[in-house]
């Protein structure tokens, strides 16, 4: 196995956050990793969420404004519909990628019985964005890139990985690949030094940044150093793969002022923002009287 990298300035484990359960919507489980008191923010990260969720529970109607939502399932489904008349459903492997924009409202329910699990991830939007047309990108598992080498798997969501490139566009430069890492295999991840980047554990463990870094397992986020790449290792002696997220993004280096579902620079927008959602304007006109059937259902 390949102990070295050939990274200039390889990053390293900077901050370990443990993702606790929590309860969320309407009766909804998630491990909330950003969002954290521990982690409140990583430019341009807002939040990530991994939630698993059975009927009735779920996330009924809600507004959003000045980002974006990515939710990736993992097994199950989730249907989606909001105020415009846009739905469907994502199955296991596949993505929605949200533009929020200037407003939109939604709910987000489970399509099936069982435990639904996936991923969401929220992405902030730049100042000269966050008013733009709310937009979708609807992406099939089967359509998402995967590749596979020496013992190394990875799905390509956005970004580049193992010489694949995603079709995904991301607004705010961003790279999202799912790994999955055999025992006894090594993985030299480049990225770009001037973003932010952090790994969240799904499965097993693996070794990050160092061959004899301590193993880290499910549940966790790593907040990494700066650097122009990422190593890891999986030398589990319980010959058990590893399987982990490694998110990247460029900052915004902008101001992020939260409330709830709105995110956006300034107070004064965020107060602008409730008196449009309140009043049905300036792109929530059709929010007035709106309720979604899969909610009711």
């Amino acid at each position: 196995m390949n102990n070295t990298t050939p990274f200039l300035k390889s990053r390293s484990v900077a901050k370990k956050v443990l993702a606790r359960e929590q309860h969320e919507g309407d009766g909804a489980i998630v491990r909330r990793s950003i969002g954290r008191p521990e982690l409140k923010f990583l430019d341009p990260f807002l939040l990530l969420d991994e939630f698993s969720v059975s009927a009735p529970a779920g996330f009924p109607d809600h507004p959003h404004r000045g980002f974006e939502t990515v939710t990736y399932m993992l097994e199950g489904a989730f249907s989606h519909e909001d105020f415009v008349g846009h739905k469907g459903t994502i199955k296991a492997g596949d993505l929605q990628w949200m533009t929020a924009g200037r407003g939109i409202v939604h709910s987000e329910m489970p399509a099936g019985a069982g435990v639904q699990h996936g991923l969401q991830l929220w992405i902030n939007l730049s100042s000269k964005d966050k008013m733009i047309e709310p937009k979708y990108q609807d992406v099939q598992g089967k359509d998402i890139p995967k590749v596979e080498k020496d013992g190394v798997k990875a799905t390509v969501i956005a970004g580049e990985a193992l010489g694949i490139k995603s079709p995904v566009y991301t607004r705010t430069p961003t790279m999202y690949l799912d790994f999955r890492l055999e025992c006894k295999s090594v993985l030299h991840q480049p990225i770009p030094e001037s973003w932010n980047a952090f790994v969240y554990v799904l499965e097993g463990e693996a070794r990050f940044g160092a061959p004899n870094s301590p193993a880290v397992g499910a549940h966790h986020t790593l907040l990494l150093s700066s650097g122009d790449g990422l190593s890891v290792w999986n030398n589990n002696v319980n010959n058990k793969p590893c399987r982990f997220l490694l998110i990247g993004g460029q900052p915004l280096n902008e101001p992020v002022v939260q409330h709830g579902p709105f995110v956006m620079s300034t107070r004064q927008e965020i107060v602008q923002t409730i008196q449009d959602y309140r009043l049905g304007r300036n792109g929530f006109g059709r929010a007035n009287g709106w309720h979604s059937n899969i909610a009711q259902t």
